[in-house]
């Protein structure tokens, strides 16, 4: 972390007032965990996530993006407004570091260069996304979650968000993004082994999901850009 605040502040100390090739910044807000442990609330963040951001503005329309970012997912069934979730009481926190890479989509031009206001728009972005997390399972005995592994795997990223350019290379958005997991893990209601398989509850069918919301804020730097291509 403290590397990338390092980058991030040389970077505000060059370039030119208005070039928008690269982008790189930091994003921060709130997680939140959807699955077969605690509440239901699809955006109900309880928990800091934090990274870096960085984009490659290929056109008006469209932009290379990648980011890494971290938090910790916490779930308890005593926050649920399910009656048999809060008999239940299960409980967990999952350390989760992403690396995601994709596509950002403007509805509208985003140019700095070609309007006497300064733009905004919404975007869409979609793309890979691995990441490191906890497995946890059941343990029969003491009747709770208990952490047993770590590993990767594979999320889609879906994220809405809006953004503006504020001045000074300064652009300051507000975004919602849903990780569509491909493990049914995060909450150990499906281990998924052959020592822990017996353990499973919940909806077995079903993978987990997790959300951010909040903020980035990155600094646009480089030559005034050529949308004359790709």
């Amino acid at each position: 972390m403290r590397y990338l605040l390092v980058l991030t502040l040389v970077l505000f100390a060059v370039g030119s007032a208005q070039s928008q090739t690269y982008e790189v910044g930091v994003l921060a807000g709130g997680s939140n965990f959807i699955g077969d442990v605690g509440r239901t609330n699809y955006i109900s963040p309880n928990n800091i996530v934090f990274g870096g951001i960085a984009k490659w503005n290929r056109s008006a329309r469209h932009a290379f993006r990648a980011s890494i970012l971290f938090t910790n997912l916490e779930a308890s069934d005593t926050d649920s407004n399910d009656a048999r979730r809060q008999n239940r009481g299960y409980s967990f926190t999952n350390t989760v570091i992403e690396g995601s890479v994709g596509i950002e989509y403007n509805f509208w031009d985003f140019d700095m260069h070609q309007s006497f206001d300064k733009p905004h728009t919404p975007y869409l972005y979609t793309g890979f996304t691995y990441f490191y997390h906890d497995s946890f399972a059941l343990d029969p005995v003491e009747d709770a979650l208990v952490n047993t592994s770590s590993e990767w795997d594979l999320a889609i990223p879906i994220v809405i968000g809006y953004k503006a350019y504020i001045g000074g290379s300064i652009v300051l958005a507000a975004e919602l993004g849903a990780r569509y997991t491909f493990t049914d893990n995060l909450d150990g209601n499906f281990p998924g082994t052959e020592e822990y398989n017996y353990a499973s509850f919940g909806n077995i069918n079903n993978k987990d999901w997790y959300m951010f919301s909040g903020i980035t804020v990155t600094y646009t730097f480089g030559r005034q850009p050529c949308y004359c291509g790709f």
